[in-house]
């Protein structure tokens, strides 16, 4: 059985923390060659009816980061940031390629 999301991307963090309640963010931690803590949003992307793939992302939650996994990276984007952008552009619907174009802050790392 393969681990999850969440296990994976822990082991890009120091100084673990789980939510005690249900939030809408699944880890906190602080990113390896980092000094700051940060609440990160690490849910599955799933297929869409298109064949590609999706994630929804609530635009008041708590996290700090929100993680997108792929193939051979992990991209990690700031939920403040992304509010932003989603507000000011009017979207509903955003390509992660969008994103990684426009956005200041965003982390790519290699896995």
């Amino acid at each position: 059985m393969g681990s999850t999301i969440v296990e994976r991307f822990s082991k890009y963090l120091t100084q673990i923390k789980y939510p005690k309640n249900k939030e809408p963010w699944q880890i906190e931690g602080i990113l390896i060659n980092s000094n700051q803590s940060f609440k990160f949003d690490v849910r599955d992307m799933f297929t869409l009816a298109n064949q590609q793939y999706g994630k929804y992302v609530n635009t008041t939650n708590k996290a700090d980061k929100i993680v997108f996994e792929t193939i051979k990276n992990w991209h990690i984007l700031d939920m403040f940031e992304f509010n932003k952008y989603i507000k000011k552009n009017k979207l509903s619907k955003v390509h992660l390629e969008d994103l990684l174009m426009n956005l200041d802050w965003c982390i790519n790392l290699k896995k």
